[in-house]
């Protein structure tokens, strides 16, 4: 068997596990099925089946990139000119939420590298409290253990996911519904949809390129896209399918880094996970507590809009509570971005310990 043959052969093998987890996930009612579910799946496979080898997983970067990049154009369609109404809450609230990035990113750091005994650049990008895309593109980029960045910001998004709405029983007392059959789509999509989604994509993805943009797959795409929405130059519905897809790519990609790990390095960041998702969770609930009292929102929107999850999922809770989706995702994508051109700018003032090589 040729040595292109096998590679494919791995790739097929590799997607339709994360199909099969997506699916499974789905069925089951976790968040966000196609990223974690493919994540999960994909883990697994990779600790039973290619864990010996020691090698890494054959997964193609370019396919990768493109579905990141898909993935950014959605994230950039929550941007619409309905932010504009809020200008006045969001001064406030966007300026909490940069000392929120700043507290939280420091607080995480401490506990990976002093308590989990983390390198420097792993500790300091599992700290962000970013996505888990860009977290683990910029920490592979600065020398971070891909592995660990993977396995640590997929504990926080689930147990963000977990504690949230057990969070609003203890406080408020209410229940927060999942939600699960909610969509961000504003109307069914058509081939136009589609369209803009594959012209945007690698457009956006070049220019991140071209122009050094940190997590350049992800931001380039999203900054072209939000730009474009809230300038009324497109009104891009955001496929639901075309998301989902993108979310089982990025999962499988980030499933098969996991060759490497053990039961052991799992427990352990899930250990460390909770006590980081934990200490962010109680910054995000005072600042929400302290804020509710200078703009007309409620706790309930203010934390969902702070609490380090995904976007999609934040969103979709955000739904089932009848709060503003867009005032969410608005919080979200400005924690996205701050909490990226932080880590970029922090990281190079740091500069690389070699004691920690």
């Amino acid at each position: 068997m040729t040595d292109r043959k096998s590679k494919m052969l791995q790739l097929a093998l590799i997607l339709a596990t994360a199909l099969a987890g997506a699916l499974a996930a789905r069925a089951m009612g976790w968040p966000i099925p196609f990223l974690l579910g493919s994540l999960v799946a994909t883990a697994i496979l990779s600790l039973t089946i290619f864990t010996r080898t020691g090698n890494p997983v054959f997964f193609p970067r370019s396919l990768r990139e493109l579905f990141i990049a898909v993935i950014g154009t959605m994230i950039g369609t929550t941007f619409t000119p309905d932010v504009l109404s809020m200008l006045p809450t969001l001064a406030v609230t966007l300026c909490a939420m940069m000392g929120f990035v700043v507290l939280a990113q420091a607080s995480n750091y401490t506990i990976f590298h002093h308590l989990g005994g983390y390198d420097r650049a792993t500790s300091f990008y599992a700290a962000m409290p970013g996505g888990l895309i860009e977290a683990v593109e910029m920490g592979r980029k600065a020398g971070g253990d891909i592995e660990t960045l993977s396995i640590q910001h997929f504990v926080r998004i689930v147990l963000v996911i977990l504690i949230v709405p057990m969070l609003f029983l203890v406080v408020t007392g209410e229940t927060v519904g999942s939600a699960a059959n909610q969509s961000l789509e504003k109307g069914p999509s058509d081939w136009r949809d589609w369209a803009l989604v594959a012209a945007i994509a690698p457009i956006g993805l070049g220019i991140g390129k071209v122009s050094r943009l940190p997590a350049a797959p992800l931001l380039g795409p999203l900054v072209l896209t939000a730009i474009l929405q809230s300038a009324g130059a497109i009104d891009l519905g955001g496929p639901a399918a075309l998301l989902n897809l993108a979310q089982l790519i990025v999962g499988a990609s980030l499933g098969a880094q996991f060759a490497k790990t053990t039961p052991r390095r799992l427990l352990s960041a899930l250990a460390l996970g909770f006590v980081s998702v934990a200490v962010t969770l109680a910054i995000a609930s005072g600042l929400a507590l302290i804020l509710r009292q200078f703009v007309p929102l409620s706790f309930q929107t203010l934390l969902i809009s702070f609490a380090p999850g995904g976007v999609t999922e934040m969103s979709l809770i955000a739904l089932s509570l009848g709060a503003s989706p867009v005032l969410v995702s608005t919080h979200h994508l400005f924690r996205i971005l701050f909490t990226v051109g932080v880590a970029g700018l922090l990281f190079k003032r740091l500069g690389n310990d070699p004691s920690d090589t």
